[in-house]
């Protein structure tokens, strides 16, 4: 799935978390956070598990198509 990490970024910044504590929050590692947010895809339930991090719903982090 494409994600918006302008978004997920700007979501970090109003929640004053950086991407490891989303990482801790995800139960994913920094590393893959970052991979993530950089490349802009990952696996449908890894956006869910970034989606339940950040505490939104799925349709807040994915860019449509």
């Amino acid at each position: 799935m494409t994600i918006n990490a302008t978004r997920i970024e700007t979501m970090l910044a109003e929640r004053g978390l950086t991407k490891a504590a989303l990482a801790a929050n995800c139960g994913i590692s920094r590393q893959n956070v970052s991979t993530i947010i950089r490349r802009g895809t990952c696996e449908p339930k890894t956006v869910g598990k970034l989606a339940a991090g950040l505490g939104v719903p799925v349709a807040d982090i994915i860019k449509e198509v």
